[in-house]
């Protein structure tokens, strides 16, 4: 397994975990974070899609699809820029800022473990 694979399959861990989390136990999770309980549905559909997002980066990894890695970095550093775009203009707590955080770390971890496998299978 490529470095980026590793990378990428532990992404796909901690979507699938977060995803979860959405589905079965939200107002365990939403207010770990700060956000307020909720009965609404859309909290489990998030939950629904962000599991299944887990199971395509698995899947990305156990293949070796670099373009899809590559990809990844890009969209992940976007949730960021995205996730403060709206905690700025006010339409989210601070504390959405902190996924994207996660994503952005997740996406450079990624972007790094690239370039250290062109050199080493190049």
């Amino acid at each position: 397994m490529s470095h980026a694979a590793f990378t990428i399959k532990a992404f796909a861990l901690y979507l699938m975990a977060l995803g979860a989390s959405l589905v079965f136990a939200p107002d365990f999770m939403l207010p770990l974070f700060g956000f307020a309980p909720t009965s609404e549905v859309w909290i489990r559909v998030l939950g629904v899609v962000v599991f299944n997002l887990g199971w395509y980066y698995w899947y990305a990894a156990v293949s070796e699809a670099r373009p899809f890695f590559a990809a990844s970095v890009f969209t992940r550093v976007f949730a960021l820029l995205a996730f403060a775009g709206l905690v700025l203009t006010g339409f989210a707590s601070p504390m959405l800022a902190l996924f994207g955080v996660i994503d952005a770390a997740g996406g450079a971890w990624t972007w790094a473990a690239l370039r250290r496998d062109r050199r080493f299978f190049h």
